[in-house]
């Protein structure tokens, strides 16, 4: 049930009857998110993501001392292991959201039931995930790339055995750390992530270059700084009882069907989203492979290049989770709406700063690479398509569903993103490529119509308020 209050926003009446842990009566209160608080949440997730790119440009420089076999061999697993780690945070999505709205409501207990639920089913997945990579991971290589090259395939094995080893630890980081979040506190996962850049630098030279361990050497380092991290950050949440979401009791086992029901009706359908969103992405990138080598090379810089313009608005995203969610947790709907213009705004400025740099030094920038004469040629004309077209329509398409995720209303965000990934990014950029005639050129002006065509919908379905109808807790 929700009513207006005098001053226009909404309010949820809550049962005064309770019968279990998870139906306490509540006092609504407004949630209030001050500039200050938004900056001390914001920059840590910015610089986080940041940081997170740096570590794999890190890896493939380092590895290339190996050789290209150990640069190829890691990129193919990398590419599946995009789809594993989108699970993770899609689940960590899920919990976030709900201990989210318990802060919003004033619920500290059953945020912290939350945070220990999906601690399990964190551990379950990934445990899960990591016996079937295992015993399938030449399969998995097989059937996705077809044949490999022997020395590829050898290197793709060495480490896709290792990275499988990391699932229980990188699951059990993607949670905690979203627990953090969920407190508003990004600071604790940032410096993490600092010190995991700094120990994977140092474990590199030493597995690397000098105990010479090739791709596995790449590999332990990335399997021992997943253990570091999660170990942190799981004994931070234990051991202060006082934090607001604590994982007190949590190897006294008791599983909640119905918070863990909550978890999954989030997370679940976010990672349907991001797995057919990956899987897109793959299928179109093939279409470079048909224009040869320096479409292949030229696409690989631009996509490195515009991933670091992507980092600071996955960061808003992410915050814009947390703060919408505390805001419609505590049935502040108008909230709600002032904190998502305001984060809006100011990703969308933060975007055009970054792209508008890009588009301005893009020539030194792709020079920086050493690309043969036709690969500069096409990664500038990529280059430009992307900066006009991500920086007038990639906020509303990535950075706005988040709030609809707080809300509740996860199935429209993955009905809409597959089907206008599926429908406009691959369909047309198969029709631009081939029948019209414009070449890998096409990829990039799909995409452009996947942001335009997907922020469409998700504008559309904000300001009609049907988010408000959803219901998470």
């Amino acid at each position: 049930m929700k009513n207006k209050n005098e001053n226009g926003s909404f309010a949820l009446e809550v049962p005064a009857v309770r019968s279990s842990p998870l139906d306490t009566p509540v006092t609504l209160t407004p949630v209030d998110w001050n500039n200050k608080r938004l900056f001390t949440l914001f920059w840590p997730l910015i610089i986080e993501q940041l940081l997170v790119v740096m570590i794999g440009i890190v890896d493939m420089v380092m590895v290339s001392s190996v050789g290209e076999h150990a640069v190829s061999g890691i990129s193919l697993v990398e590419t599946i292991n995009f789809l594993i780690i989108n699970a993770f945070t899609a689940i960590a999505t899920g919990g976030s959201v709900v201990a989210s709205q318990y802060l919003g409501r004033k619920e500290q207990k059953n945020a912290c039931i939350s945070a220990r639920q999906l601690v399990y089913i964190a551990v379950c997945i990934s445990l899960i995930m990591m016996i079937i990579t295992i015993f399938t991971r030449s399969l998995m290589l097989k059937a996705i790339f077809g044949n490999i090259a022997d020395d590829v395939m050898q290197s793709a094995n060495i480490y896709f055995l290792f990275i499988a080893l990391s699932y229980p630890f990188l699951a059990l980081y993607t949670a905690s750390a979203a627990m953090f979040r969920s407190m508003g506190n990004s600071k604790v996962p940032m410096r993490t992530v600092v010190l995991l850049n700094i120990f994977n630098i140092g474990a590199n030279a030493l597995f690397i270059y000098a105990l010479k361990l090739g791709v596995a050497g790449a590999a332990i380092s990335t399997f021992i700084g997943r253990v570091i991290t999660a170990s942190i950050l799981i004994y931070l949440l234990m051991r202060d009882k006082t934090r607001v979401i604590n994982l007190s009791g949590l190897f006294k086992i008791k599983l909640e069907p119905e918070m863990i029901k909550r978890i999954l009706n989030i997370g679940i359908p976010s990672g349907l989203e991001a797995s057919m969103f990956q899987i897109g992405k793959i299928l179109v990138t093939r279409i470079f492979t048909v224009f040869g080598t320096a479409a292949i090379a030229a696409n690989a810089v631009g996509a490195t290049i515009n991933s670091i313009a992507f980092m600071p608005g996955n960061g808003f995203g992410i915050g814009l989770l947390i703060v919408a969610s505390q805001c419609i947790g505590a049935g502040d709907f108008a909230a709600a709406k002032r904190y998502t213009k305001k984060i809006m705004i100011l990703s969308y400025l933060t975007y055009l700063f970054i792209n508008l740099n890009i588009f301005i030094f893009m020539k030194p920038i792709v020079g920086f690479f050493n690309l043969s004469a036709e690969a500069t040629e096409w990664c500038l004309l990529f280059l430009k398509i992307h900066c006009i077209t991500s920086t007038l329509f990639w906020c509303p398409s990535f950075v706005l569903p988040n709030a609809l995720k707080a809300a509740g209303d996860a199935r429209y965000v993955m009905i809409t993103a597959s089907c206008t990934m599926w429908f406009i990014r691959v369909c047309l950029a198969f029709i631009l490529a081939f029948p019209l005639g414009l070449g890998p050129a096409a990829v990039y002006l799909a995409m452009g119509a996947d942001f335009l065509f997907r922020g469409i919908f998700f504008v559309k379905r904000w300001l009609s308020n049907r988010w408000i109808e959803k219901k998470v807790l």
